[in-house]
């Protein structure tokens, strides 16, 4: 598994120098939390998304909607505040790197927003500090907390301390097409109870000419989502984690099983290698599924909001409601998950957070809430829905959807999340690197045995392994 370099978008910030060492992201923002003219306090606000192109939607309502409202409040309050919105619409490790460079810099927008598993990067760095050393004690009276549950903030903590607040999450589960259920004699309220059913139902699909049974994320073309969709959910149904604290586990007898699940689906034909060596399988996978030509696949619930939605797809079903069908993670047997579960899920999500260099932190504050508003939420999404972060939203739009619902419903109370810890994008890429192995016909005990190997390397050592 060795002899991959190991470069964190972090890392090369460090080694470049400055943002001038990322070509085409342009150079590092002012903090713009000066002052504008005649004593105007000026913010920014970054995330990934621009009008027209990536997450247009959000894009469009931080500009059209939570700025101007924000705007107003303010200079009813007598305070003269301009708030601008900086768009991106480039590649997650592109934009992590910019705002690595520009925090490094001392620049960069007064608010950003950050994946979950950056915050430990970035907080390790020092390139942002908790809620509470940017704003003061004020940072916990903000009214929009008491709405957010603790494992839902768990998405913003490290090492105890919160560093900005949660932008929604999700879950994992499996779809199952139900017009292909139907064909192969399995039912179409289908709940595997085990990972044996799984691969019970695989085999029956594989009966079907031209079709894919099932497609579990493996290998590092597919990045965070092999991680996301495949190892994680399935570790946490062998009862094992990734991590305990700020210690990891490597060869685990839950990792072995985890990766002969593995060699169960692609060395016996029940799901396509190519696939997992593609760089655009994910998005193939989406379409095989789409075009009823895949039976069951791993994913989570933005595949439902965002890929397979009739209207607004990328890769639309119009039938979408009638022919996809969804279910719980099933542990490898029952009680055999972790903490004792029948069932499993994986959430992610992402995190504003605050530059802790800007100059206006109690505004920036104030205008972070106002993105985390009750309204502003609500606002957002419209006739749509999706799992909020604030569980008062959630009560009133998830109705809208039975899918969003059931898993905020099922999935969520069985849900685990990935470590805010500084090492888990390498600790990620490793696991990626070791189901890529074993889909390629590698044994999966040498497999995981080379795993523990490359964390002694990832972590200097083995002062930081369980086993």
């Amino acid at each position: 598994m060795g002899g991959i370099a190991r470069r964190t978008a972090l890392t090369a910030a460090v080694l470049g120098g400055g943002s001038a060492a990322l070509a085409g992201c342009g150079s590092p923002l002012d903090p713009r939390g000066g002052e504008g003219s005649d004593g105007e306090v000026a913010l920014t606000v970054a995330t990934n998304a621009v009008s027209g192109g990536k997450n247009a939607d959000e894009a469009d309502w931080i500009k059209k909607w939570v700025i101007p409202r924000f705007v107003r409040q303010q200079r009813a309050k007598g305070v003269d505040v301009r708030a601008e919105f900086v768009p991106s619409g480039v590649d997650d490790e592109q934009y992590k790197t910019k705002l690595a460079l520009d925090l490094k810099a001392h620049a960069g927008p007064d608010i950003m927003s950050l994946d979950g598993i950056w915050v430990g990067e970035f907080a390790q760095a020092e390139y942002i500090k908790p809620l509470r050393a940017v704003v003061g004690p004020g940072a916990a009276r903000w009214e929009g907390w008491r709405q957010i549950s603790a494992k839902v903030r768990s998405l913003a903590r490290f090492e105890g301390q919160l560093y900005g607040i949660p932008a929604g999450t999700d879950a994992r589960v499996l779809y199952f097409h139900k017009p292909l259920f139907r064909r192969a004699g399995l039912p179409e309220d289908w709940q595997p109870r085990s990972w044996q059913d799984i691969l019970d139902a695989a085999r029956k699909l594989k009966r079907l000419p031209g079709v894919t049974p099932l497609q579990i994320n493996a290998g590092t073309a597919m990045g965070e989502a092999t991680t996301m969709q495949g190892v994680l959910p399935l570790l946490a149904g062998a009862g094992g984690q990734v991590s305990k604290g700020d210690r990891w586990y490597g060869d685990t007898p839950q990792l072995r099983a985890v990766l002969k699940f593995y060699r169960d689906i692609y060395a016996h034909g029940l799901g396509d290698p190519r696939l997992q060596q593609e760089a655009k399988g994910r998005d193939k996978s989406f379409e095989k599924f789409a075009g009823g030509k895949l039976g069951i696949l791993a994913e989570g619930d933005y595949f439902w909001r965002d890929v397979i939605s009739p209207k607004t797809g990328t890769s639309p079903m119009k039938r979408r409601d009638n022919d996809v069908g969804y279910a719980l993670f099933p542990a490898r047997a029952r009680g055999e998950g972790l903490a004792g579960r029948d069932y499993v899920s994986l959430s992610g999500g992402a995190v504003h957070v605050l530059n802790p260099h800007t100059r206006h932190p109690q505004q920036a504050f104030e205008l972070l809430g106002a993105l985390h508003s009750a309204a502003a939420l609500r606002a957002r999404l419209g006739d749509s829905a999706m799992i909020t972060e604030r569980d008062d939203v959630n009560d009133v739009v998830l109705d809208k959807d039975p899918m969003l619902r059931f898993c905020a419903d099922k999935a969520m109370p069985v849900t685990t999340f990935r470590p805010g810890l500084a090492a888990y994008p390498e600790i990620s890429l490793a696991l990626q690197e070791a189901t890529a192995q074993v889909v390629a016909g590698k044994n999966p005990d040498h497999t995981a045995a080379a795993y523990r190997k490359e964390l002694q390397e990832v972590l200097g050592g083995n002062d930081r392994l369980i086993s």
